[in-house]
């Protein structure tokens, strides 16, 4: 059977940023900055990185900044020319020129299976990405090229890992299976938040996936579970429980989650040390501060 190429991701982009307010009130979370680029940009970068041509975001109220980001903007694209800024001309044409964009609305906030299945009209009966917006990676091989090349190998939906401290466990959905080989799981459950001595593995799911359209049919049959929402997570589970194939690909990289206000700090600082334009005053900023 001949693998479809993965064309298009979805950013599910709707959530309202509480963990962030007050500066999430007027702009969505995935728009504060890291270092110079919103969060939202560096996973757009990623998905086309990996050959993406269309990006689907999965908005919400609130979140038309997203939207004029990767637009065109006439009055400041002119403004840059008459100032002969070119370097920043350059910067921000190329956003708008980065894929095919497509928006579309959780009209309410019933889960992240709910949020995805918004865009079940536009992927049709093809693959996709999906990429959360507090989930960056900074690796050689781009994030979502490592779970293609995993899809590409055995073309069942993929679900992307990191391997995390056994008391840290708790705080994600943790995956149990049977290891292939060292970056490969065959996932046969997927245990939500559990107490770190119950863990089956330390191998936690970061918000980075490969759905089929057997996962949008599955979530689209799915009425809201305990919690009220349609979960990506259940979806798996009843798959499974069809003796449905799903793995798991443990991802190379520093993994920076920017779902919180202290690891959106690491972020920064992480890549912030690589940027070119402020890594040496920043590294001498830290050693004075360390000392």
């Amino acid at each position: 059977m001949k693998i479809q190429k993965i064309k298009k991701a979805i950013l599910p982009v709707a959530g309202f940023g509480t963990r962030f307010l007050p500066a999430t009130k007027a702009q969505p979370k995935e728009m504060l900055p890291v270092v110079d680029k919103p969060v939202i940009q560096y996973l757009v970068e990623e998905v086309v990185a990996a050959g993406v041509e269309e990006v689907i975001f999965v908005t919400g109220r609130g979140k038309r900044a997203i939207e004029d980001h990767f637009d065109t903007s006439f009055e400041l694209e002119h403004t840059l020319v008459e100032k002969h800024k070119k370097d920043l001309l350059e910067a921000v044409r190329t956003i708008s020129g980065l894929a095919k964009f497509s928006y579309v609305r959780q009209p309410l906030p019933l889960g992240d299976g709910h949020a995805i299945l918004q865009a079940a009209h536009i992927v049709g009966d093809e693959p996709a990405l999906v990429v959360f917006g507090d989930c960056l990676y900074d690796s050689e091989v781009p994030a979502s090229t490592q779970l293609i090349e995993s899809f590409e190998r055995y073309g069942d939906p993929v679900i992307g890992l990191s391997e995390v401290e056994k008391k840290e466990v708790s705080k994600f959905g943790v995956i149990d299976g049977v290891e292939l080989d060292e970056k490969t799981w065959e996932v046969r459950a997927v245990v939500e938040k559990p107490d770190p001595k119950d863990a089956p593995t330390n191998l936690v799911a970061v918000g980075k996936y490969i759905i089929t359209p057997e996962v949008f049919k599955t979530l689209s049959k799915m009425k809201s579970g305990k919690s009220g929402e349609i979960r990506l997570a259940d979806a798996f589970d009843i798959m499974l429980s069809e003796n449905k194939v799903l793995y798991g690909r443990i991802l190379e990289g520093e993994w920076l989650d920017t779902g919180n206000k202290l690891n959106f700090m690491k972020a920064s600082i992480h890549l912030g040390l690589k940027h070119p334009e402020i890594k040496d005053e920043l590294r001498k900023y830290l050693k004075k501060m360390m000392a």
